[in-house]
């Protein structure tokens, strides 16, 4: 199954052999501008995960000289969810990753999640892809713009995220590789690789994960996110599971 994925993706080298690169990565800083997204006391999401992308890019860019990071945001920016997956797919990306921090009334819960393309599982994980899907809200003309789905209805959810996705093995190989990084090498509670309908992984043509980095309104796990070195240990383990499935990937050749 992975190699009828990847001949989606392939090149051929001079001698026609096909070659299976990873040459760009699109890192997604969630929400920004005037969606501040999730909050805990001091915390925005909008500012946590915008510097993790930023640490995420420039450590790939120091150790992976062959990959071209390109940003949806490089600045306190509201960009519209279409327009993160349109410059995902206008520079050809071969992996689309987007950062986000969750928040939940009950307070004790935290940990990190990776979700990927697919239908609904669980209430709590429709809760997610609602709260992230909502930001249409903020859009002029979002009725047009998103052709009447209504980031507020179950059956919107369900609907889109049965769509055919070529990429979900791969884009479940990277999630599962994240998790790891961040239970055994970062020492994070990991709450696992979860699916459910995000427009903005639906609207990827690559490989693509969403990474929910932790809870805000945990008090300890804030605390964590809002220290510089707690998310440069995020962004690493984002890193290394990204190395890891580039050369996993490449290692196919």
């Amino acid at each position: 199954m992975v190699f009828s994925i990847l001949l989606l993706t392939a090149s051929f080298d001079t001698a026609g052999i096909k070659q299976y690169r990873i040459k760009k990565v699109v890192i997604d800083a969630g929400h920004g501008g005037k969606d501040p997204g999730t909050h805990g006391i001091v915390a925005k999401e909008k500012d946590i995960v915008l510097d993790i992308a930023l640490q995420l890019g420039r450590i790939i860019k120091e150790n992976i000289k062959d990959v071209e990071v390109i940003y949806t945001r490089k600045t306190d920016q509201f960009i519209p969810l279409e327009e993160r997956a349109e410059i995902a797919n206008r520079n050809n990306a071969d992996v689309f990753i987007s950062i986000h921090a969750n928040a939940l009334s009950v307070k004790s819960v935290h940990g990190t999640e990776t979700y990927v393309m697919g239908t609904n599982k669980r209430e709590g994980n429709f809760e997610i892809a609602k709260r992230e899907n909502s930001v249409i809200l903020m859009e002029e003309n979002y009725e047009e713009r998103y052709e009447g789905f209504d980031p507020l209805s179950p059956e919107s959810h369900i609907l889109f995220s049965l769509y055919q996705n070529a990429y979900i093995h791969n884009s479940l190989m990277l999630a599962d590789k994240i998790e790891n990084q961040f239970k055994k090498r970062v020492g994070r509670r990991s709450r696992g690789v979860k699916q459910d309908g995000f427009w903005v992984l639906w609207r990827t043509s690559m490989p693509s994960v969403l990474v929910e980095v932790g809870y805000l309104t945990n008090a300890t796990e804030e605390k964590y996110l809002y220290s510089k070195m707690g998310r440069v240990y995020i962004a690493s383990g984002i890193y290394r599971a990204f190395r890891e499935y580039k050369a996993e990937i490449e290692s196919m050749n």
